[in-house]
């Protein structure tokens, strides 16, 4: 495990950031427009689904808001690990970013449950409570990494 570490540590795009604060700022803030997209249309689908929002027809914003979050989660999947890379060691042994991990890991599986009850309510059909308490938890989830995530920096 210390070398797969070390190797990600001294990868050349861990490097670059490493020596480089352009290129650090760069990937930081994609991470952040990929956190943006993610939350910004996770949650109005989730509270639509969960029918705190009643206002939006679903068949015509869900497929929207479901590739616009799946755009932010590709971008900050993508720079998230990337900048973990710069201090694997460090960031492995942060309890915050430890809780970060598994709560992404629960978000990520409750993706898989819910797009199982999800294709009904985007073809105009009812939403049922299965999907109302799943889009209900996605939200809570994903609040929560992003929560996680901003304590990372504090511990």
């Amino acid at each position: 495990m210390a070398t797969l570490i070390d190797w990600l540590g001294g990868w050349p795009g861990a490097v670059l950031l490493q020596r480089s604060g352009t290129a650090y700022l760069f990937v930081n803030a994609a991470h952040i427009l990929g956190i943006g997209l993610l939350l910004g249309a996770i949650l109005p689908l989730d509270l639509r689904l969960a029918a705190v929002l009643r206002a939006s027809a679903l068949p015509l914003i869900g497929p929207i808001l479901i590739r616009t979050a799946a755009c932010g989660l590709a971008l900050a999947l993508v720079t998230g690990f990337w900048l973990f890379t710069v201090k694997p060691g460090e960031y492995l042994g942060n309890t915050a970013f430890l809780i970060k991990l598994g709560l992404l890991a629960l978000a990520l599986g409750n993706i898989a449950f819910q797009h199982r009850g999800l294709k009904s309510a985007l073809a105009g059909g009812e939403i049922g409570p299965r999907v109302r308490v799943l889009a209900m938890f996605s939200a809570s989830l994903w609040l929560g990494v992003l929560v996680a995530g901003r304590w990372i920096g504090f511990l």
